[in-house]
């Protein structure tokens, strides 16, 4: 799995044509990623074929704010097609914020989503996982293994995939955060097999659109 974040049509079509398997739809990068606007989901899932995972997230932080806000985009989203998605909040003490993840999952049962680098900052990451692992939908677990990113986290990566298939870690690792290409090749070896990247794959940092040779690279690197 290889996962491009995308913020515009143009975006998704780079990415599309670089080999990306599946989008992340997100706006604000400023704010590292909040929840897109229905038109702009419109607009990319008309240009792109490819899976969509869309954020769901109204403010910086991963503290929920505003559910209710949170919980009519959700429906808006669903309405306008939306089948993927991104979410998962701690509380200020960074436990699980179960109330507000298991609303949201039950907004989007039916779906397929993903657990966010919110799991990065917890206070323990293994009740994260057990808290949330029989949530309806969850099948993903984006994480760099720290909140410093792969570099800080990668002796984390490897004790949880060691774990793969007991209760809390059955969901795939999907790699993201500070991932930069010279980690692939170890990560590759090691056995992971899920990968995502933004920044990475664009002209400019986050400044610039998603270039689709960059992405093409990156799916050399990964493979197939």
């Amino acid at each position: 799995m290889f996962e491009v974040i995308a913020l515009t049509p143009q975006d998704a079509l780079a990415a599309e044509s670089g080999g990306a398997d599946r989008l992340e739809l997100v706006t604000d990068m400023a704010a590292d990623g909040l929840t897109p606007s229905v038109a702009d989901f419109a607009a990319i899932r008309a240009a792109v074929d490819l899976p969509l995972r869309v954020m769901l997230r109204v403010r910086d932080g991963f503290t929920p704010g505003d559910l209710d806000d949170l919980l009519a985009r959700t429906a808006a989203l669903r309405a306008e097609g939306a089948e993927e998605f991104v979410l998962g909040f701690l509380t200020p003490d960074g436990a699980v914020d179960l109330t507000a993840t298991r609303a949201l999952a039950e907004a989007v049962r039916g779906c397929r989503w993903t657990f966010h680098r919110a799991i990065d900052h917890s206070a323990d990451r293994s009740e994260v996982r057990a808290a949330v692992a029989d949530l309806p939908g969850l099948d993903t677990f984006l994480t760099s293994g720290a909140a410093a990113g792969v570099d800080a986290g990668r002796e984390v990566l490897l004790g949880e995939l060691a774990k793969s298939g007991e209760p809390g870690y059955r969901q795939q690792i999907l790699i993201g955060g500070g991932l930069r290409a010279e980690h692939v090749p170890e990560l590759r070896a090691a056995g992971f097999d899920a990968f995502h990247v933004g920044g990475a794959v664009r002209e400019d940092g986050w400044t610039g659109a998603v270039d689709p040779a960059k992405v093409a690279q990156w799916r050399e690197l990964i493979g197939t």
